[in-house]
C-alpha cells in the first residue's frame, strides 16, 4: 500500500463531512481526503438561508442532544464540541406541541413513545382506544428477531384511532412516511427491544422508557445559533479535505491497489485512482455506483423508498400565534400541510423585536406526493389558508416568503430493514473491505445518526487499510 493513504468520499452532506473529520483525526498524517458532491454545495439536507433579514433553516432544523441508548451527548454534539461551537449550542424556549384534530389543536399528550402511549388514559383527549385494548396474551409481543410495521402492531394492541391520530402524525413529522409501511426496529428500537420481552405494548413503552438514560432537567434538542449551516462549514475545515463540488462521480471499479473513480460528464471524464472509497449518498445512487463491483449490495440497497417534501417558510407580520411549538396534522384531516413550526416562538433567540414571526409548514406525505407538483404560488397560498384555518383565525399576509423543495429526502424503512442493510453490509465487507456504505439510508434519519454513521465507516476504512500493510 502507497502512502499517504488517499480516500474518496462520495456525498458532501453532514454524513460524508463527519467522515471526513473523523478521518483527519485517525488516520496517518498526510492521508488524502477528498470529498466528491454532486451539487453546488456542501451539506445535503443542512441548510440555513434567509427570509425577511432572519437566517432560517431551509432544511433540518434541530439535533438531538443525547444518545438515547447511553445518555451521553450525541454524536452531533460530540462533533459540535470538537468543532469549537459548544458555545453556540441554543435550546427551545416553548416545547409543547399540538396536533391538529376536528378542526382545532389539543397538545399532544405526554407519557408516549414517538406517540405510542404508555397509558392509556393519557391519550383520551385526541384519540379512543378500543374497548378490549392490549389484552396480555401470555408471551411476548414479537419473537427474537422478529421486526414489524408500527402501524400493525399499535393497531392490533390500541385500535386504529391511536394509530391516524398519535402515532401516524408523529411518525410523519419525522420521516413523511406512514406508520403501517414503518419498520418498528428502524424507526423506535428500544420499543422493539422491549416488545421482545413484554407481553403487552403498554408494559413495552414503560418499559422502554425506564430503560432509557435520564438526565433531569436536561435539554432535549438544540440547534446552532448561527444556523446549522455552521455545522457544515466547520467540518469542512476541520476534515482537511479537498472538496470538489459540481463533481458527479458515475462509476467505480475496482483496481488491483483499490478503486477508479470516473468522475464529471460522459464527454470529458476525469478517472482518479484511490485506495478507499465511503459511499454516503442515498441509496439508490449508491446502488447504481455498486452495480459494477457488488451487484448483489447493490440489489439489496437500491431497493430502498424515499419521500420527498416541501417546506414553506412564512414571515408574518404580528400574526395571532398560541404559544406552541407548533403542531402536527394527521392525514385523516385532510390537509395538505402535515406539520408546522412557530420559528419565532419555539426558539427565543429567532424571536424580533418588530413582531414578524417566521412559520414553517412541511408538505407531502410518502404516496401523495401529488401536492408537490404545485407551484410555488399555490404552495404558499394553500399552506397560508390552512394554517388560518387550524389556528382558527385569518393570518397577515406574509411580507416574504421561502419554498424549499427535497425531493427523495426521507428514506422508508420497511420492516426487515436493519437485517437487510446488515447483510448487505457484511457482503460488501467481505468482497471489498476497503469500499463503506454511510448514511440516514442506512442507519436512519436525524442528524446524530448521520453523523455516528459516517464516523463508524471511516474507522472501517480506517482499520481496512491499516490492516493491509500501510
Amino acid at each position: 500500500m502507497r502512502a499517504p493513504w488517499r480516500v474518496a468520499i462520495v456525498g458532501g452532506g453532514i454524513t460524508g463531512l463527519a467522515a471526513a473529520v473523523r478521518l483527519r483525526d485517525r488516520a496517518p498524517a498526510g492521508t488524502e481526503i477528498t470529498v466528491y458532491e454532486q451539487s453546488g454545495r456542501l451539506g445535503g439536507k443542512l441548510r440555513t438561508g434567509e427570509i425577511a433579514g432572519q437566517s432560517v433553516e431551509f432544511g433540518a432544523e434541530s439535533f438531538l442532544m443525547r444518545d438515547s441508548a447511553t445518555g451521553a451527548d450525541s454524536a452531533v454534539v460530540a462533533l459540535v464540541r470538537r468543532l469549537g461551537l459548544a458555545d453556540a449550542i441554543v435550546h427551545p424556549t416553548v416545547g409543547q406541541a399540538a396536533l391538529a384534530v376536528d378542526g382545532g389543536l389539543r397538545p399532544i399528550p405526554g407519557g408516549t413513545l414517538v406517540g405510542v402511549p404508555g397509558d392509556l388514559d393519557r391519550v383520551a383527549t385526541v384519540a379512543t382506544p378500543t374497548a378490549d385494548a392490549d389484552p396480555d396474551g401470555g408471551r411476548p409481543l414479537l419473537g427474537a428477531d422478529e421486526d414489524v410495521a408500527v402501524g400493525a402492531l399499535v393497531r392490533d394492541r390500541f385500535g386504529d384511532q391511536v394509530v391516524d391520530r398519535l402515532v401516524d402524525p408523529m411518525l410523519g413529522g419525522v420521516y413523511a412516511g406512514r406508520a403501517d409501511d414503518l419498520s418498528l426496529a428502524t424507526t423506535m428500537p428500544a420499543l422493539a427491544r422491549a416488545a421482545r420481552v413484554e407481553h403487552t405494548l403498554v408494559g413495552a413503552v414503560r418499559a422502554a422508557q425506564a430503560a432509557a438514560p435520564r438526565r433531569p432537567g436536561a435539554p432535549v434538542f438544540g440547534t446552532l445559533a448561527g444556523g446549522l449551516s455552521a455545522l457544515v462549514e466547520a467540518a469542512a475545515r476541520a476534515g482537511g479535505a479537498t472538496v470538489r463540488t459540481d463533481a458527479a462521480v458515475r462509476e467505480l471499479h475496482p483496481t488491483a491497489t483499490g478503486w477508479r473513480l470516473t468522475v464529471g460528464p460522459t464527454r470529458d471524464p476525469e478517472l482518479v485512482d484511490v485506495d478507499a472509497v465511503l459511499l454516503t449518498v442515498p441509496a439508490r445512487p449508491a446502488a447504481r455506483l455498486l452495480a459494477g463491483p457488488a451487484p448483489e449490495v447493490a440489489a439489496a440497497v437500491g431497493g430502498l423508498d424515499y419521500a420527498s417534501v416541501a417546506l414553506v417558510t412564512l414571515a408574518l407580520p404580528e400574526p395571532e400565534l398560541p404559544e406552541l411549538s407548533g403542531f402536527l396534522v394527521p392525514a385523516t384531516e385532510g390537509l395538505l400541510v402535515k406539520a408546522s413550526t412557530f420559528f419565532t416562538t419555539k426558539w427565543g433567540h429567532l424571536r424580533r423585536p418588530d413582531g414578524i414571526a417566521l412559520v414553517r409548514a412541511s408538505v407531502g406525505r410518502y404516496g401523495d406526493e401529488t401536492s408537490l407538483q404545485l407551484t410555488d404560488d399555490d404552495l404558499v397560498a394553500t399552506v397560508h389558508r390552512e394554517l388560518s384555518k387550524v389556528l382558527g383565525t385569518p393570518l397577515p399576509a406574509p411580507v416574504a416568503r421561502h419554498v424549499q423543495r427535497w425531493g427523495g429526502a426521507l428514506p422508508q424503512y420497511t420492516p426487515g430493514h436493519l437485517d437487510r442493510v446488515a447483510a448487505a453490509r457484511t457482503t460488501l465487507r467481505a468482497a471489498h473491505p476497503t469500499l463503506a456504505l454511510a448514511g440516514a439510508g442506512y442507519d436512519g434519519v436525524g442528524i446524530p445518526v448521520c453523523v455516528r454513521s459516517g464516523e463508524t465507516a471511516a474507522e472501517e476504512i480506517i482499520t481496512a487499510l491499516g490492516g493491509s500493510g500501510s
